[in-house]
């Protein structure tokens, strides 16, 4: 057989957007770890002679208009970010995936009961749940923690169901419940191959919806509390100096539109 004549993706290879989005979700991440390493200073420090300062080797970014390194604030809200929106697509996609793949599995009542829920989460806006978790909840990277995760995980209790149903129909399934296989053996030999490419372009999908309402909710002062940096909260504070300093507000709209758009990238070359 002539190898060089197989398609690149039976080769393993993957779609050029693939590794585009990887770049792009990639730098921010490198940057909000790297980034304590070579800028010492702290993200609250202010010095107001510094003000919209040039970068220099301390700041490399340069500096607010409070005199506090760009640098330092931009990788903190990235991993306040990163970090919320990872924790809070992971444990809705573990929620959804269990609870859908139970409805599947069970039917009858249990699956009425579990569409009924999600169905009655959806009726409720999202960015309201989040609000309201807010309000229970003063440590603001838990209660987006929380909100997100309930709002997220309904999209993936609704594929799961929806994916897992022909599965347990299916006669491989059905002839593992005859040679008395478990349940857990069942879906990790079944269904979890079968769900997990649509679980996880959910995921990417979701860790993007975070980072958007993270910084929406910054945006219009409804989330993190200065002076702990967040990307949206950071657009506000240096919009008005857009003229004067131009290249400091660009810093944190780039770095939601890379993570938005990679992510976007990534999960587009997987579905």
């Amino acid at each position: 057989m002539d190898i060089s004549a197989m398609p690149q993706q039976s080769r393993g290879f993957r779609p050029l957007p693939f590794w585009t989005g990887i770049v792009l979700v990639g730098l921010p991440v490198l940057l909000a770890i790297i980034a304590p390493m070579i800028s010492p200073l702290s993200p609250v420090r202010q010095s107001l002679r510094l003000a919209l300062a040039a970068p220099d080797l301390a700041a490399p970014f340069g500096y607010d208009h409070l005199g506090r390194s760009m640098m330092a604030r931009l990788a903190e809200a990235l991993r306040l970010s990163l970090t919320v929106s990872a924790a809070s697509a992971l444990s809705a996609a573990a929620i959804g995936l269990g609870l859908g793949v139970t409805a599947s599995r069970m039917g009858g009542m249990t699956d009425r009961l579990l569409t009924l829920l999600a169905d009655s989460f959806m009726a409720i806006p999202g960015l309201l749940i989040v609000l309201m978790i807010g309000v229970i909840v003063p440590w603001k990277p838990l209660a987006f923690w929380l909100g997100l995760t309930l709002v997220l995980w309904i999209e993936f209790f609704r594929l799961a169901r929806a994916a897992s149903r022909p599965i347990f129909a299916s006669p491989a399934v059905q002839a593992s419940g005859l040679l008395g296989f478990g349940k857990a053996y069942i879906f990790r030999r079944h269904v979890w191959p079968e769900l997990a490419p649509v679980m996880l372009t959910s995921t990417a999908f979701g860790m993007a919806t975070c980072i958007m309402t993270i910084a929406a909710l910054g945006f219009v002062s409804a989330g993190v509390r200065p002076p702990t940096p967040e990307l949206g909260q950071m657009m506000v504070e240096l919009m008005p100096y857009w003229r004067e300093a131009p290249w400091a507000l660009l810093q944190p709209v780039a770095a939601i539109f890379s993570l938005i758009l990679g992510l976007n990238l990534i999960a587009g070359s997987r579905a």
